[in-house]
């Protein structure tokens, strides 16, 4: 099974989702760390029913074209719970800021200052929306991690590390346009 497929029964584990739900669920909370086209998700949807790992139910709906609701089988919560404890597969790294900021001796100073400066603006931005969730969990499951359900607190766990994240990132992007904006003045 692909990746993407243990990331859609991760979702499911917790609740039965369509497939606007699940890409929605990408998005917030799973988006600090897998994220997922709508077009990648409906033929994995179909692999894994295909495969007995999902199943899906009809909702009607007043005004509007009916949906499917998948849910995870036995099957599947058995195939993810296996799953859970194998080591992760190596995978390559792929950023492009990274990979611009490898080639940015051969731009302006002061355009690749204004890049960088822009792109830790975006990773600040969204270290303020993960420590409001934090926040927000904190507040509302328990007031501390020892205190959270384990649901929760796998939750609370995989925030954790998108903020450190957005947070190092930030870090990184103000240091990279400091030090353009430093060859700039000398």
């Amino acid at each position: 099974m692909r990746t993407l497929g243990y990331a859609v029964l991760s979702l499911l584990s917790r609740e039965d989702l369509s497939g606007y739900d699940l890409k929605r669920w990408m998005e917030r909370p799973l988006g600090y760390f897998w994220s997922a086209k709508h077009s990648q998700i409906y033929p994995e949807l179909a692999r894994l029913e295909d495969e007995g790992f999902v199943t899906h139910r009809v909702v009607e709906q007043q005004g509007k074209p009916d949906k499917k609701v998948f849910a995870i089988t036995a099957e599947g919560r058995e195939a993810l719970k296996a799953w859970v404890t194998e080591p992760p597969v190596g995978r390559a790294p792929r950023d492009e800021l990274i990979l611009k900021a490898y080639s940015m001796w051969l731009a302006e100073p002061g355009a690749a200052a204004v890049l960088f400066e822009e792109q830790g603006r975006l990773h600040e931005e969204q270290l303020r929306h993960y420590k409001a969730t934090e926040a927000w969990m904190e507040e509302n499951w328990g007031g501390s991690p020892e205190k959270m359900d384990f649901d929760d607190f796998a939750s609370y766990a995989a925030l954790r590390r998108g903020i450190g994240y957005e947070r190092d990132y930030a870090e990184w992007c103000r240091w990279v346009a400091a030090g353009l904006k430093e060859r700039l003045s000398g």
